[in-house]
């Protein structure tokens, strides 16, 4: 940091200097990227020298790095990533996924007024992947997990509706048919033939919360294969205002549909 100074006037503080840096995450950081970039692998003296190193210091840093999980020693003595890197690789993509969504079900939310929410489909469970509410639109309180309420949700409804009738009874099995409110459907028959009915919208008239409703029309790849669902929710007095507007939902459906396209 430098003093500026001139007669008769106030010292300027001139914020000049770098930021702090750890010498020892430079070293790995850089290190990991020499392993990366040898699928077959490498050995350690081959790592040392690419990523510049002392073969002392590749040698702590490999061993601290195998410890932690971000790297693996096979049997033939060379040195691979490790299965962290794996875990850390898919929960970035969710990251960008999130990243690229997040701006749409906001503008969703701010249009209609309403709290928007995205679920998917995602290893023969219907998960809720990310929600956009505020202040002036509240989302709904979650009291009772949601993998075991789709039936009672318009976002779960809607997925169930694109799966064919082996894949929906199946997931129907695994999950039973809870009384939330005296709106819920606890009936299998009468929600199989609810859902076998084609509909433009897939809504949840206070059969999840009471006071609550909510509306999700299909996100589909591009493929025309199920995705997921877009769903907004608000109070059940406001639900016939919603429903006229699902040209919008659908709308931005279509736009998370090609996000979905780039980023999966």
């Amino acid at each position: 940091m430098t003093l500026h100074c001139k007669r008769g006037s106030l010292c300027v503080m001139d914020e000049t200097r770098k930021p702090t840096l750890i010498a020892s995450v430079q070293r790995a950081l850089h290190l990991m990227e020499a392993v990366a970039s040898h699928p077959n692998g490498a050995p350690a003296k081959q790592l040392a020298r690419e990523a510049g190193l002392p073969l002392a210091t590749t040698y702590h840093l490999l061993r601290t790095l195998a410890h932690e999980g971000y790297a693996t020693r096979l049997s033939d003595g060379v040195w691979v990533l490790g299965d962290r890197i794996t875990a850390l690789h898919g929960q970035s993509k969710t990251q960008q996924l999130l990243a690229r969504i997040r701006p749409t079900l906001i503008a969703l939310r701010d249009e209609l007024g309403a709290a928007s929410y995205f679920g998917m489909h995602v290893d023969d469970e219907i998960r809720i992947i990310d929600i956009a509410d505020g202040p002036r639109t509240p989302r709904v309180d979650l009291w009772v997990g949601f993998t075991e309420a789709a039936h009672a949700t318009a976002i779960g409804k809607c997925v169930l509706r694109q799966l064919d009738e082996e894949r929906r009874r199946d997931y129907l099995s695994r999950h039973p048919l809870i009384d939330l409110t005296p709106h819920t459907i606890t009936e299998p028959r009468r929600l199989l033939r609810m859902l076998d009915a084609p509909a433009p919208v897939s809504l949840d008239y206070e059969e999840y919360a009471i006071g609550t409703g909510c509306a999700a029309v299909p996100v589909t790849d591009a493929t025309g294969s199920v995705v997921g669902a877009l769903a907004v929710s608000c109070r059940s007095s406001k639900l016939p205002r919603i429903e006229a507007s699902v040209h919008r939902m659908k709308a931005t459906a279509a736009r998370i549909q090609r996000t979905l396209t780039f980023t999966m």
